[in-house]
């Protein structure tokens, strides 16, 4: 059963979007969108509140997310 997660960051003085650009230009968008299971990470971006960011990560099962969660990636972004 696919899983979808949705995760709104909130930050002040822009530092969503930041969070957001870094993560894209880092790879680690990249590297999480190839992991095995994964369906869609995608950010979206509020046009009225800048200092809000919607995540929508989307999986081919709950289990796909664990793995997610236990690789040494999800250690690193928790740092």
């Amino acid at each position: 059963m696919k899983v979808t997660v949705n995760i709104i960051y909130s930050e002040t003085n822009n530092n969503t979007h930041l969070f957001a650009k870094e993560m894209i230009k880092s790879g680690t968008v990249t590297d999480i969108k190839l992991q095995e299971g994964n369906i869609k990470y995608d950010y979206y971006l509020p046009i009225d509140n800048l200092n809000e960011l919607l995540l929508v990560d989307e999986w081919v099962s709950q289990d796909a997310i664990d793995l997610h969660h236990k690789s040494p990636m999800m250690k690193k972004l928790q740092t």
